[in-house]
């Protein structure tokens, strides 16, 4: 199993997501997400993931993106075991920056 089956990717699906109109949502610190993020994403601090569930479980294929990758993870998981079944980890913010000035 490779890095990204891990966090429930495979290939191109991230970049799929993305031209699919994919809500981002990053889940650093505030001060973090200040200092740097993607045009129209959300912030949603980890910590809040779980009370925000029902909100995010309305998106269209929410992809959440943290600082390393880890924290990404852990939000996918909260999300899903709250009911949301198709968000994706994005991994870390400057990945999926990358990935969005390559659409």
């Amino acid at each position: 199993m490779g890095l990204l089956s891990l966090f429930g990717l495979g290939g191109n699906s991230i970049k799929d997501c993305l031209r699919q109109g994919a809500v981002i949502i990053d889940v650093r610190p505030p001060y973090l997400y200040d200092q740097g993020r993607i045009r129209g994403s959300l912030n949603i601090p980890l910590e809040q993931v779980a009370k925000n569930a029902g909100y995010i479980r309305s998106m269209r294929k929410p992809v959440v993106l943290c600082g390393t990758g880890s924290d990404s993870a852990t939000a996918r998981r909260i999300l899903q075991q709250s009911g949301v079944p198709n968000v994706y980890s994005g991994g870390n913010w400057e990945r999926v920056l990358r990935l969005t000035r390559s659409l």
